[in-house]
């Protein structure tokens, strides 16, 4: 079963990576909270409609959704002053951080061969998005840094939480969080703006019912097999995706270090994937 949580959360990592190319040629024109809350509220809208009769209540997976969504608020607000480079690889710091907030939930040492993986994706992900100009820290990147601790412990805490509420309720319960903390965070923001042109439509529709409502259930779904650890690792696909959606897309060229440092985030999926350590399984992979 393993294997097969492992191929839906690398087609999680691709939607997502899609996903970035299209919501990029629209954020433009919509306010970013504005633009989370339709996207989120209308996913969860599809959610409840599809298992009405599979629905929970837990204040532990509403809270699950609100963590989630102040990882999307801190990177997007980090974005006005930083680089877009900047902000992916510091977002793509919760590869190296959730292995340690594993260890503190479920009190279990990550496997040797996921660490390899996970240094060896951290420095693909490096590869991929810095760029010469080096590295001064302003105020944005740690905001984007809180906003990867929250992915982090969302991976966590969704790893505890998905063996213990079934799929269908649980992600109904973090998207409709998210979306919570989404429209009461709008004030903040100032008041809302949005010029409804196609790319805006195809961004908030194919954000609800690909990129949230379909990506969270199948992620939710499998992390009841692999560790969170494992999980993070695979999501270091989603950048080798997003290039190439963009080379597809828009014709985005693939500098030579790119391409070293999507070979090492591949390589880093692939150690964990053929070369599994003989220490017993994690409680998770079953």
């Amino acid at each position: 079963m393993t294997r097969y949580a492992d191929a839906v959360l690398a087609l999680t990592s691709l939607i997502w990576g899609a996903m970035f190319v299209i919501a990029k040629a629209a954020l433009a024109d919509v306010s970013s909270a504005y633009y989370l809350a339709l996207r989120f509220t209308l996913a969860a809208a599809v959610l409840g409609a599809v298992f009405r009769k599979k629905l929970v209540w837990s204040g532990a997976g509403f809270g699950l959704g609100a963590v989630l969504m102040l990882g999307y608020l801190l990177q997007t607000v980090g974005l006005r002053t930083t680089t877009p480079a900047k902000s992916a690889f510091l977002t793509g710091g919760y590869i190296v951080m959730v292995p340690f907030f594993s260890w503190f939930v479920y009190r279990n040492v990550p496997r040797v061969a996921e660490m390899i993986g996970v240094v060896t994706a951290a420095a693909g992900m490096g590869l991929l998005t810095m760029q010469a100009e080096g590295f001064a820290v302003a105020p944005g990147d740690w905001l984007t840094i809180g906003g990867a601790a929250a992915f982090a412990v969302h991976i966590v805490l969704l790893g505890h939480l998905a063996a213990r509420i079934p799929s269908e309720g649980l992600t109904f319960l973090q998207i409709s969080g998210a979306a919570a903390l989404a429209w009461g965070l709008l004030p903040w923001e100032g008041a809302p703006t949005v010029r409804w042109r196609p790319a805006v439509v195809l961004a908030i529709v194919a954000g609800a019912l690909l990129a949230t409502a379909l990506a969270f259930y199948l992620q939710t779904w499998a992390q009841q097999y692999v560790s969170p650890t494992r999980a993070a690792l695979i999501f270091a696909l989603e950048p080798v995706f997003a290039w190439v959606v963009a080379w597809w897309w828009t014709g985005e060229v693939f500098t030579p270090r790119a391409a070293a440092g999507a070979a090492l985030i591949l390589a880093g999926v692939v150690i964990v994937e053929l070369k599994p350590n003989r220490r017993a399984a994690h409680p998770l992979e079953k």
